[in-house]
């Protein structure tokens, strides 16, 4: 197993473990230049709990072995959703790290402290492992996301070093899943309050004009192929607004 799955897929299983996520969905990709396979596509869930997407490509011709996790709180829930995207792109190692916001973070302080406080040394720290670059991302792309973001570029070493990172962005995820978010730190926020900003920020994040790697997957695997993961990942757990 490479490097990049290994940090990728360990962390879907250790999710899968802890929350009990049934598979729901797993279908082979294939090339759109080729027709020769590619990698999987899969969809874990427990209804009401949590839902996970993964999808690993390897590409041996393009030097290419990439592996994303996004694993979704329910859409009427303040839990953040987690990410780990973890590549292999030639000689270069590249991970993106983070637990996406569910209130908007300008507006809601007890909230940011409650979800992320606990993470501020560990990203403090790994933003000084040596062999690590900031990956480069538009401001678009950084709004998005939370302000405890990681998104770099690593060499092998580097990218080792990061494992512990991932792992504590994860274990308080699902702590975050396992007791919920406090109803004093949303700012009142409604169920269906929380749904819409959920389908406004998916159809953003997962946007083919703000991330400019969805051209390449439709390169990769084709247009309609890449349309159904990008539904995938705006429709897991219990999402129903708009699709990209």
């Amino acid at each position: 197993m490479s490097l990049s799955a290994e940090l990728c897929l360990g962390t879907v299983e250790a999710i899968s473990t802890r929350l009990d996520l049934r598979e729901e969905r797993c279908e082979p990709l294939v090339s759109a230049i080729d027709g020769s396979p590619v990698g999987t596509h899969r969809v874990l869930s427990q209804p009401g709990t949590a839902a996970l997407v993964y999808v690993g490509m390897t590409v041996e011709a393009f030097g290419l072995d990439s592996h994303m996790c996004f694993a979704f709180a329910p859409s009427t829930s303040a839990v953040p959703h987690f990410t780990v995207d973890a590549v292999l792109a030639g000689p270069h190692y590249a991970f993106h790290l983070d637990l996406i916001p569910r209130l908007d973070p300008g507006a809601n302080l007890a909230y940011i402290d409650h979800c992320y406080g606990a993470l501020t040394e560990m990203h403090d720290a790994a933003a000084q492992i040596e062999g690590l670059t900031p990956a480069h991302l538009s401001p678009r792309q950084w709004q998005l996301m939370s302000a405890w973001m990681l998104a770099h570029r690593a060499d092998e070493a580097g990218f080792r070093a990061v494992f512990p990172t991932v792992a504590a962005y994860r274990d308080r995820w699902l702590e975050l899943v396992t007791a919920g978010v406090p109803e004093e730190v949303t700012d009142g926020a409604s169920a269906d309050d929380l749904a819409r900003r959920d389908a406004r920020n998916r159809a953003a994040v997962f946007n083919p004009q703000v991330d400019p790697v969805w051209a390449r997957v439709d390169q990769l695997l084709g247009a309609e192929v890449s349309a159904g993961i990008r539904a995938s990942l705006t429709t897991a757990a219990g999402h129903t607004g708009e699709r990209t």
